[in-house]
């Protein structure tokens, strides 16, 4: 009995959290639409990106502390909870983040919403003085809570939030309350009046057909999803390694440390220049121009260049390897939809059905959650094609190899 009223005096802390976490994940997600316009606009301001890179340093160096380590520093206190993450950390992200993607950054959302949201539980756990023991799942919840916010996906919030701790197992002592937080938090957003993008897979339109009685696939359509599965991890790998590859070429070799988001800046300035295009900037949700490469048209066919998948790969391991700040999340969904359609152009399958599951897919990989990015694929596209997300989303999780882009990330083989 005393457990239960514990678990509910939780549950009841965590409803003025989420509410407002909610409210500021509302204002992120409208600034981040408005700054994007704002770019479309003025595309002089790229020019001024390795600028906005200092900035974004010197507002860390001076105002940061350990705020820096960004979604590693959330996972390591849930780990072992020290001194709670600072106060600083969930404003200073909104405001690196919206600069990042004013000038240009390829970055995402999610590692903002989700620093804000634990940012803001850990400053307010020690304002209510709240035990160690529960200090975890206070976190925990404000994960879950920024993250169901900023997608649409509640359900797959919570389950991220307990299963990005550890590789290969699933924390779910604070399953209900991430799943409370995550809903009202999600529902302060709709409320507010932000709408999310929304995705569809036909399953009229799939193009694939049964040969076996109660299983939605022939054996040649296996193949193909296989293939792609295996795909999706290594790309997710690919991603991972270079953005910890460029992070520690650029600390050892450049010890003005201000320097690296300059050198860092001038090189998408470069690229941009180079590839003739502004279609990797950004979030790369919303389209500068109406042919424009954009996450929403990778499920059409012709939506996307056969290369894509490795240019928004390169713009944003760059981007977030020199120290701009944002998320990896939607750049990896841009990533996995675009490798997902020039995938089923070459094997003749349905573009819209593969480019949902390269959605899903890299970020199953990068982030070592499978469970998590099957239900993503349930709560965005429908349940039509579960099957395939489980098996994509799987497969792709062994093929990325034993490690993903969070570094404090336990594994279960040296979890105690």
């Amino acid at each position: 009995m005393n457990f239960i009223k514990h678990y509910l005096k939780i549950c009841l802390l965590i409803i003025p959290l989420s509410v407002f976490i909610g409210i500021w994940v509302a204002f992120f997600l409208w600034s981040l639409d408005s700054v994007t316009l704002v770019r479309f606009r003025f595309p002089v301001l790229i020019f001024f990106l390795p600028l906005a890179g200092i900035l974004i340093h010197f507002l860390y160096a001076g105002l940061g502390k350990s705020s820096e380590k960004g979604n590693n520093l959330v996972i390591e206190e849930i780990h072992s909870p020290n001194l709670g993450l600072p106060w600083q950390m969930g404003p200073l992200i909104l405001i690196s983040t919206l600069i990042t993607h004013l000038f240009g950054g390829s970055a995402g959302r999610e590692g903002t919403a989700v620093q804000m949201g634990a940012g803001f539980a850990s400053t307010y756990a020690r304002w209510i003085k709240i035990d160690k023991s529960d200090w975890a799942i206070l976190l925990i919840s404000g994960m879950a809570g920024g993250f169901g916010a900023v997608f649409g996906t509640p359900i797959t919030g919570a389950l991220f939030a307990i299963e990005v701790l550890v590789i290969g197992r699933i924390q779910w002592k604070g399953f209900i309350p991430a799943i409370l937080s995550s809903y009202i938090a999600h529902w302060v957003v709709l409320y507010l009046g932000i709408r999310h993008k929304s995705y569809s897979l036909n399953p009229i339109q799939s193009g694939f057909q049964s040969s076996f009685p109660y299983f939605p696939m022939g054996f040649s359509e296996i193949l193909k999803i296989l293939a792609l599965a295996i795909l999706l991890g290594l790309a997710s790998r690919f991603f991972s390694i270079l953005t910890h590859f460029i992070k520690g070429i650029f600390l050892k070799y450049f010890k003005v440390l201000w320097l690296i988001p300059v050198l860092g800046g001038i090189i998408l300035i470069g690229l941009t220049w180079l590839l003739g295009t502004r279609d990797y900037l950004g979030l790369g949700v919303l389209a500068e121009f109406p042919r424009a490469y954009t996450l929403p048209s990778s499920f059409y066919q012709n939506g996307t260049g056969t290369w894509s998948w490795l240019f928004k790969t390169l713009y944003t391991s760059i981007t977030l390897g020199t120290g701009f700040k944002g998320g990896e999340v939607t750049p990896l969904f841009y990533i996995g939809a675009s490798l997902g359609n020039s995938i089923a152009v070459l094997l003749h399958s349905p573009v819209n059905l593969f480019a949902g599951l390269g959605f899903i897919g890299v970020f199953s990989g990068a982030t070592k959650t499978p469970w998590a990015c099957t239900l993503m694929g349930i709560e965005l596209f429908g349940g039509h094609f579960a099957l395939y997300f489980l098996i994509v989303c799987w497969v792709s999780f062994w093929a990325s190899g034993k490690s993903g882009i969070y570094t404090t990330q336990k594994n279960i083989r040296n979890f105690h």
